[in-house]
């Protein structure tokens, strides 16, 4: 097992829905014992229902959540804590709302893929609210970020918890 950051850190995964920030964080949670937590986890009902009616979110709709997001990571670094978190934060402004204060460190890892790999994925997905058909809406909002450490998803997502751990390691502080 690789050791953790010195200080509090709080690692997002973000990307589209289907890019495999769960898959991602459960093997990051296994391999380094960094608790993992869904952004999913943090959706009101309304949102749930919303989506899995066909509708995309908002960002009045999101709002509520990444402040959920943002109040549990910040209790959870205050309390010395590091952890990792996955949270599409497809927007810029929603990145730095999901950063703002926060008493540790933010490392942000996107997951991308192509608008197909990622469809196809989502077609073979089951038990999920979101579903196939508001990707496109995903991609139509997501502003990839310009400070992230950057994954392709079509490596297998055990290389990529392991990069990033190694990562982690490498540039603890």
């Amino acid at each position: 097992m690789l050791s953790i950051p010195h200080r509090p850190t709080v690692i997002y995964l973000m990307g589209v829905s289907g890019s495999g920030k769960t898959t991602v964080g459960k093997l990051l949670q296994q391999q380094s014992g960094i608790p993992f937590y869904d952004g999913d986890d943090f959706h009101p009902p309304a949102n749930i229902k919303k989506m899995s009616s066909g509708y995309p979110l908002d960002d009045q709709d999101r709002s509520g959540w990444l402040s959920a997001i943002h109040l549990f990571v910040q209790e959870h670094l205050s309390s010395g804590k590091s952890l990792a978190v996955a949270c599409s934060a497809l927007k810029a402004r929603y990145r730095e709302q999901l950063s703002a204060g926060l008493p540790g460190q933010v490392h942000w890892v996107y997951l991308e893929g192509t608008f197909e790999h990622i469809s196809a994925r989502l077609q073979s997905r089951q038990g999920h609210f979101m579903p196939p058909a508001l990707l496109q809406s995903q991609f139509d909002d997501l502003e990839p970020p310009h400070i992230a450490l950057r994954y392709s998803i079509q490596q297998p997502a055990a290389d990529i918890a392991k990069s990033l751990l190694q990562h982690l390691t490498a540039t603890r502080q």
